[in-house]
């Protein structure tokens, strides 16, 4: 594997940290998550929220 392709995945892997970051930060505070956050980590924004309370 290239530096290149090396710096590219460390890239990626922080990009999935922030998106998940982000999508429990809004839900803990009773949110919608944004929908590029949940599509980042593949999640479908439609079903999400589908999703209903207890």
């Amino acid at each position: 594997m290239s530096y290149r392709q090396q710096r590219a995945r460390l890239g990626e892997l922080f990009t999935v940290f922030g998106n998940a970051i982000a999508a429990a930060s809004a839900v803990s505070h009773g949110r919608q998550p944004a929908a590029g956050d949940l599509r980042g980590l593949g999640i479908d924004p439609e079903q999400f929220r589908r999703i209903s309370r207890f």
